[in-house]
């Protein structure tokens, strides 16, 4: 083969290297990322949302903030109800302070909210109103359980926040912190007789509102207690006659729904009432109230698993004295929020009612 065959030759291939790796490079060029995406929010229903979500509106409590927080997307959320309730937050988070609240659940200001342009609006599965006329003015709506979760959806529920942050694998490690945790509740809780669970009565704000849901019945139930009012939906009133059958030997009292945010009511007047002073839990001296952190560990959060913890330590110290609630505090701030806690912080939680306004 002469040298000018073989230079023929070099510079064909070169060529038609050339014109295959342009091809790939064109091919690379012309295909534009998504724009949008779909996922299934815990409605069941399937919303349309940007491929890059960067501005967030929040329209309810229920731990939604908290959500977002823990999986790295505080700085998204533009506008949301106010968090003064939770200093612990505001501390973590400041610029929560400031920023707009255009109103909760079906009482929203929905131009106000277009005025934010979010990419999206997470709300409650309990605000259908409210979320329709969001639809209806063109903005995605993804819904959270708040207060109608169970074990199991909280966690679908960090899974779906997760991909809708891009956050799967913050998701996944605050699932499995969850499941290791109720995994030890649990095997423990199976242990203890029967006659010795004590009878637990979930006070809502008031003394004659209980919730006995789903998710007080697994609050209590997983924390090694009966619930007595089982059979009595989220956030319902009963009757004194009903609390006297109850007698329940333990009140675990939560400050989320009242007169007043956190607002708890004091074990004496519960004493120096006349209908309630006859009650086990009132004469024995029995009557708890539920801690706060960055949110109320008694209702569906990232938190709430150190509620079950706290609660268990509650009605079974010995049984549960294997627990250092303090540094599983400290291990899930450090973790989920990136926070370090001091004991004193820690013991402000458990104190909160010495901490409110």
């Amino acid at each position: 083969m002469t040298k000018s065959v073989k230079s023929y030759i070099t510079l064909i291939v070169i060529m038609l290297s050339l014109v295959l790796l342009g091809g790939c490079g064109s091919k690379t060029t012309d295909s534009a990322p998504p724009v949008e995406r779909t996922i299934v929010d815990m409605a069941n229903k399937t919303v349309k949302i940007p491929a890059e979500v960067n501005k967030i509106v929040v329209t309810c409590y229920g731990g939604a903030t908290n959500e977002i927080v823990v999986l790295g997307g505080a700085d998204k959320i533009i506008g949301q109800p106010v968090q003064e309730n939770f200093p612990q937050l505001i501390k973590m988070d400041p610029q929560f302070k400031n920023l707009p609240d255009v109103g909760s659940f079906d009482n929203i200001n929905v131009e106000e909210i277009i005025k934010l342009k979010p990419d999206l609006v997470v709300a409650s599965v309990t605000s259908p109103t409210g979320n329709k006329k969001l639809e209806e003015a063109g903005i995605p709506v993804v819904t959270v359980l708040t207060g109608r979760a169970t074990i199991e959806g909280l966690t679908k529920e960090f899974k779906m926040m997760g991909d809708v942050l891009h956050k799967e694998k913050e998701a996944a490690a605050l699932s499995d912190f969850w499941a290791s945790r109720l995994k030890l509740l649990k095997d423990d809780v199976a242990k203890i007789p029967s006659d010795k669970l004590k009878n637990v009565y979930y006070m809502l704000g008031t003394p004659l509102k209980t919730d006995g849901s789903a998710w007080g019945q697994e609050f209590i139930t997983i924390a090694g207690g009966i619930n007595v009012a089982q059979k009595v939906d989220n956030a319902n009133l009963i009757s004194v006659e009903q609390l006297l059958k109850w007698n329940p030997d333990i009140m675990i009292m939560s400050s989320n729904i009242g007169p007043t945010k956190n607002s708890f009511i004091k074990a004496d007047d519960l004493k120096n009432n006349p209908q309630m002073r006859d009650l086990n839990a009132v004469k024995n001296n029995q009557m708890y109230q539920c801690p706060i952190g960055a949110f109320w560990w008694d209702r569906p959060s990232p938190e709430s698993i150190l509620g079950f913890m706290w609660l268990a330590k509650t009605l079974h110290p010995d049984i549960f004295a294997n627990i250092n609630l303090t540094q599983e505090t400290k291990q899930f701030f450090q973790t989920f929020y990136h926070t370090t806690l001091t004991d004193q912080d820690v013991d402000s939680f458990m104190n909160a009612q010495a901490n409110q306004k």
